[in-house]
């Protein structure tokens, strides 16, 4: 079972994890206040714009290519915790989104994308590292039960 405190970490605000890592694939980015219409624009990414998909649920590309996509998804998945996941989605007809997969933690999707696109999954970081910056949300380590998965 992976221990969730880094004892050689005195400062709590940050988690020493590194992109890549199977660690890091286990950290999700928590939103310090829930999402409103009011705030949406706070969380927009290269040009894009939250959209709502569902009552509570809103979605925005993140990256999107031919053979790769990834979706911010925002909502409260976590006990009441507003937090930003990522999916992948079927896209068809080159625009029309059918499908989105089950969510991804922050971490295993940025993953994915560096896997993919390194430049593209640090820019990603940066924006993330930018809304822990300005006090909009946090990194947390979500633990799983021993043999499930994402």
């Amino acid at each position: 079972m992976a221990d969730n405190h880094n004892d050689n970490n005195t400062d709590n605000d940050e988690i020493a994890v590194v992109p890549g890592t199977d660690k890091f694939g286990k950290m999700l980015f928590k939103l310090n206040t829930p999402v409103t219409e009011d705030n949406l624009g706070v969380l927009d990414y290269n040009g894009g714009h939250l959209q709502p998909v569902q009552d509570g649920l809103y979605a925005m590309p993140a990256y999107v290519t031919d053979g790769f996509n990834l979706f911010f998804i925002v909502s409260q998945l976590v006990e009441n915790d507003w937090v930003i996941a990522f999916s992948t989605a079927t896209i068809e007809n080159d625009n029309e989104i059918t499908d989105l997969s089950e969510p991804y933690t922050t971490g295993k999707g940025l993953n994915l994308l560096g896997q993919k696109s390194p430049e593209d999954a640090n820019k990603l970081l940066k924006y993330f590292n930018t809304l822990a910056e300005a006090n909009r949300g946090e990194w947390r380590m979500v633990e799983r039960p021993d043999g499930e998965s994402d």
